[in-house]
């Protein structure tokens, strides 16, 4: 609620980029957002009408509100990321910050020493990082210990004290390990020169050593030093797997991040690819809670800038699978085609894949989470008053129009509830119509469970287009639940999803969770009508061809079938075993029946 004071501030605001903060009666911080325009922005929360139920909420708490103006967007976006993770307000996306992430620690030594560390110090020494997990720290540190013989060992190899013969040389040494500097069996120009190649490395560009080591071979080889040229050889074979592997572009795609989004009704993640010469050379993946059902374009702003804070990018160009502002310093490329279009595809499949380990992991730690986000999504994608926890689909059965048989599923938080599943003779109706069997089997289903006080479902499905559905609405209707349940259908062709009173259909995204529930909903509802439909068929046309026979009644035909388990065996049964169970009259009426020559 406005009140003065909030509108003396709304009134003085300024048209200028910014980040505002919005405070309740108790000072406590609700939100931090940017903007291009401060005044415009701010405004817009009072004077518009809110579709979010939480945004309406926040606005209600505001009593305060503070506003910081920078120089330009870019400014904005970093100061309002710092804000989040510093005060972590109440209706902002959660950030998770990570400060131990791995590095690689070039140390600002003579000799240096190349060693893995979460530690940053700032005394001259060169930090490559942070990667995402040490296994790809150690996958690169191998590949350079393979290449590159370095010391491992912390001595201070200053001239003075190696000239003086401080140091002896140690096992490392012994193994080919190391060429020995503390002894002075390497020159400092010939390290610095396996450094400057490391650094290249680190940073994905594998060229200029693999243009090295093919010259060394060359060298060697015309020397007819043929075991040093093999040596030689097999660190060009390591570095060359080691770059298809990582190689996944055209290599002229350089000093690129790319980022992705996929996203939920609770949590968005972003994926991110820092492309180095064509090789991906990090990759990572973060979770971000929404708070105000944030836009896939707010949170991968959010993202970017968060992402990019973290590791420290410089990158001057960004690819993403639509247009963001992300302030005037970087190039933004939405690619179309190409191995641009490729890879900004490999990201998405990377926050896909992401975000389906994570339900997995949720499936085990918290089940009830993953049921809840399902539940949630399906009536945000069925347009529902609330979430779907108890769903029936109905499904009729009938083949040239014998044994109409129907059959109801009952599904629960999302999964099938086979004790719950019921099966219907159709009874009042003739011949085979699907509208007039799909009216009595839901008044049956309901008028049931009304009768017994058990609890009806939220969602109803009818198996079939808009004359069963009307036909079901008219049952609901009929028992006085019309607008009580909400009630759709789904034709089978295109998977249109019909609602009472509306004649356009629904389509939902092929890939959405809502539409495989309810696929499966529809298929377990004609599997089950089919099954309960063969059987009844199968053992109706037993009982008439047993019943057809001139002298034999019901209760005969049930005591033969009990007896010999199938008709099959009654045909092959002996005048004896015949008689044996139904008497020697009806067997021989039986016998003679089946074996009319003897």
């Amino acid at each position: 609620m406005e009140t003065p004071a909030l509108n003396v501030q709304l009134q003085t605001l300024p048209a200028s980029p910014g980040v505002y903060q919005y405070f309740d009666k108790n000072g406590k911080i609700l939100y931090v957002g940017k903007a291009k325009n401060l005044k415009k922005r701010v405004t817009s929360y009072f004077t518009k009408r809110h579709d979010s139920h939480r945004i309406g909420v926040m606005v209600k708490k505001i009593r305060d509100i503070k506003h910081i103006v920078v120089d330009s967007e870019t400014d904005a976006l970093l100061l309002e990321n710092n804000l989040i993770k510093k005060h972590q307000p109440r209706f902002n996306v959660m950030l998770k910050d990570d400060k131990t992430y791995p590095w690689i620690c070039i140390k600002n030594e003579r000799f240096p020493r190349v060693f893995p560390t979460r530690r940053l110090v700032k005394d001259g020494s060169e930090y490559y990082g942070p990667f995402t997990n040490f296994k790809t720290v150690n996958t690169l540190l191998d590949l350079i210990k393979g290449l590159y013989q370095l010391r491992t060992c912390n001595y201070d190899l200053a001239e003075e004290k190696i000239q003086n013969g401080k140091y002896k040389v140690c096992l490392e040494y012994h193994l080919g390990n190391c060429k020995g500097p503390c002894e002075d069996r390497q020159s400092e120009e010939e390290y610095n020169r396996n450094i400057s190649a490391i650094r290249e490395i680190v940073k994905g560009n594998f060229k200029d050593s693999l243009q090295q080591f093919r010259q060394q071979m060359k060298e060697h080889a015309e020397r007819m030093e043929f075991e040093d040229a093999q040596r030689i050889k097999n660190k060009i074979d390591i570095l060359e797997n080691y770059q298809s592997r990582s190689t996944v572009v055209n290599p002229r795609i350089n000093n690129v991040d790319v980022f992705s989004i996929v996203s939920d009704e609770g949590y968005g993640y972003v994926n991110f690819l820092q492309i180095s010469h064509g090789a991906i050379i990090r990759s990572h993946t973060i979770e971000m809670k929404k708070k105000l059902d944030e836009s896939d374009k707010e949170l991968l702003e959010l993202g970017i800038v968060e992402i990019r804070q973290r590791f420290h990018s410089r990158s001057r160009e960004i690819y993403v699978p639509f247009k963001v502002e992300v302030g005037e310093e970087v190039q933004i490329t939405v690619p179309k085609l190409g191995d641009k279009k490729k890879i900004v595809e490999l990201s998405y499949r990377n926050a896909r894949y992401f975000r389906q380990e994570q339900f997995k992991q949720m499936k085990i730690v918290d089940p009830d989470r993953h049921v809840n986000r399902i539940m949630a999504q399906m009536k945000e994608d069925l347009r529902l008053n609330e979430e779907p926890r108890h769903i029936e689909c109905f499904d009729n059965s009938n083949i040239q129009g014998t044994n109409p048989v129907a059959a109801c599923v009952v599904f629960k938080n999302g999964k099938p509830s086979k004790k719950d599943y019921r099966k219907f003779n159709i009874k009042t109706v003739e011949g085979p119509d699907d509208f007039a069997s799909m009216e009595e089997v839901v008044f049956r289903r309901y008028r049931r469970l009304l009768n017994e006080e058990e609890p009806l479902p939220q969602l109803i499905i009818v198996d079939g287009g808009k004359g069963q559905l009307s036909s079901g609405v008219k049952a609901l209707e009929d028992l006085g639940l019309r607008g009580k349940i909400a009630i759709i259908g789904i034709a089978k062709r295109l998977e249109e999803l019909y609602y009472p009173g509306d004649s356009i259909p629904l389509y939902l995204d092929k890939k959405s969770e809502t539409l495989k529930i309810i696929q499966q909903l529809r298929n377990e509802a004609h599997r089950f009508g089919i099954t309960f439909h063969r059987n009844k068929r199968s053992k109706t046309a037993l009982n008439t061809e047993l019943e057809a026979i001139p002298g034999i009644g019901d209760k005969t035909v049930v005591e033969l079938l009990k007896n010999f388990r199938s008709l099959k065996r009654v045909r092959e049964a002996s005048l004896e075993e015949l008689a044996q169970v139904i008497g020697a009259a009806k067997a021989s009426i039986v016998y003679k029946n089946y074996n009319p020559d003897k």
